[in-house]
């Protein structure tokens, strides 16, 4: 019995199942997925040769800096990830290990998951676009928006849809650029009603922002410990709830008025 057995036999006697897992383990698919920085996509021109932001039935201003939505990218659902993947990825500053269920939605194939990521997207779209013209009071007017923006998929690119809506329509409400002729990334779910969501992967992310020449990174309030980790130098964090919130902050940072919050 285990319990007549002295210290060393017991960590003998352990050592033997242990050392069995870890070499099965070894060769036995994961239920992860491998990340790393994605691509990011400036809102307020254009991606891969077609305007993201498109706007009839009103003004549109001529804006200045960049607006940088941000991806990660991640093994795709059907890749075998493995143990060894899961440690080289923790010893790595560039890759993250993430469950897959939380990078792809479960039970679906490939074909099913680009689907969903693509209506997560398209409702996304419309969701940032209200969002929008409900923070500037302009729901009611006959203006159309056309958000186009290839090969990403998901919900995190709401916040930068609506804040480049803002900027084309509005700037910072007094002839100015909401981005001060900055290059600024985020990354944010949002609702029509303005209220922005966390989305995952932000410490990839504000590695991808920082890489494509971004200076200040907007996150979700809820993320803020998150993207603190690994947070690339010159990468000033604004932490936001709100659209409202958001527009603020980057006034704020516009003119100066040292009150934009931080993490």
């Amino acid at each position: 019995m285990l319990s007549r057995l002295t210290r060393p036999q017991t960590v003998a006697a352990l050592a033997v199942p242990a050392a069995a897992l870890l070499a099965t383990a070894a060769f036995a698919p994961l239920p992860f997925s491998v990340a790393q920085p994605g691509l990011t996509a400036n809102v307020l021109g254009e991606n891969k040769g077609t305007q993201v932001i498109t706007i009839s039935g009103a003004p549109v201003r001529k804006t200045s800096g960049q607006l940088r939505m941000t991806t990660i990218e991640a093994t795709s659902p059907d890749t075998r990830v493995g143990l060894t993947d899961v440690i080289d990825s923790w010893f790595s500053t560039d890759q993250a290990v993430m469950p897959r269920d939380s990078v792809y939605p479960s039970g679906g194939d490939v074909k099913e998951i680009e689907r969903y990521n693509r209506e997560q997207m398209e409702q996304s779209q419309d969701e940032a676009t209200r969002a929008a013209l409900n923070y500037l009071d302009r729901a009611d007017e006959n203006i159309d928006v056309t958000l186009r923006l290839a090969d990403v998929g998901g919900p995190s690119a709401g916040l930068l849809f609506s804040l480049g809506i803002v900027d084309k329509l509005n700037g910072d409400g007094s002839g100015g650029d909401l981005t001060g002729g900055r290059v600024v990334a985020g990354t944010g779910t949002i609702d029509e009603k303005g209220v922005v969501g966390p989305v995952g992967g932000v410490p990839l992310k504000t590695q991808a922002a920082r890489r494509d020449g971004a200076t200040v990174f907007l996150v979700p309030k809820a993320e803020c410990a998150d993207a603190r980790t690994e947070l690339p130098e010159g990468l000033r964090l604004i932490p936001v709830t709100t659209l409202q919130g958001a527009v603020r902050a980057l006034v704020d940072l516009e003119k100066g008025t040292g009150k934009v919050p931080s993490c």
